[in-house]
């Protein structure tokens, strides 16, 4: 082994730690139980051997947001071992593909690709958990249902008997400040919070990154979504 690729390793486990023992932190800061937030690895653009090293490290979820990339990593390094977690756009063409690769996937924001997910995933296989991502901040470049229509998008997901509808998702626009950012978070918990009167099973609030964190947190993320902080800087697409 190259001192590099050590190097890479003890990188990678370390930033790990890191990232773990800030979560529990904030989440007792909070009073919030560290145990109720999953911490999703955000491994677009890494390459595998980045992703087996946080596998080592104990890290089993890893979120992908490029379909061809994403599905090549799953065929090599397979499905027994990793808890595969889908977070890009998705286009309707590209759906029959993941809903058999993936367990979760957070980015359903249309019927018409609920139902290609559903028709696809194969019938020896689990449901597959879903979340509604959510334009949350109604932004022209942001990919999301908007609110009004989230109900009814929840309703017609449900019905789809092989998926399971687990919760919502949303990229809030940048915010610098501690409060700004929690507003968004709460919008996205309120409206969860509304669903789960007629949808009771829901349980995920997929919602914070590295630079928001906290204000997730603080509104009630089960799955935070990290990936910077964990694996470096991305190299540009």
């Amino acid at each position: 082994m190259s001192s590099s690729t050590s190097s890479q390793e003890h990188s990678v486990v370390d930033a790990l730690a890191t990232v773990r023992e800030q979560i529990s932190t904030l989440a007792q800061k909070h009073g919030r139980d560290p145990a109720s937030i999953q911490l999703l690895a955000v491994s677009k653009t890494k390459p595998v051997a980045a992703i087996t090293n946080a596998r080592q490290a104990g890290q089993r979820a890893f979120g992908e947001n490029y379909p061809d990339e994403a599905i090549s990593k799953v065929e090599e390094l397979g499905s027994t071992d990793y808890d595969w977690h889908f977070i890009g756009s998705i286009q309707s063409r590209k759906a029959a593909a993941l809903a058999r690769h993936f367990s979760w996937v957070h980015s359903v924001e249309r019927l018409k690709v609920a139902r290609k997910l559903a028709e696809n995933r194969p019938e020896h296989l689990p449901p597959l958990q879903i979340c509604l991502q959510v334009n949350i901040d109604n932004e022209a470049s942001k990919s999301g249902v908007t609110p009004p229509e989230l109900a009814q998008l929840a309703d017609q997901c449900a019905d789809l008997s092989q998926l399971q509808l687990r919760g919502l998702m949303a990229i809030p626009a940048p915010q610098t400040g501690f409060e700004k950012q929690r507003e968004a978070f709460a919008k996205l918990r309120s409206l969860f919070e509304q669903l789960r009167q007629t949808h009771p099973a829901m349980d995920t609030l997929s919602m914070g990154m590295s630079g928001d964190m906290e204000a997730a947190i603080a509104e009630g993320a089960t799955i935070v979504r990290v990936g910077t902080a964990i694996f470096g800087a991305r190299a540009p697409r």
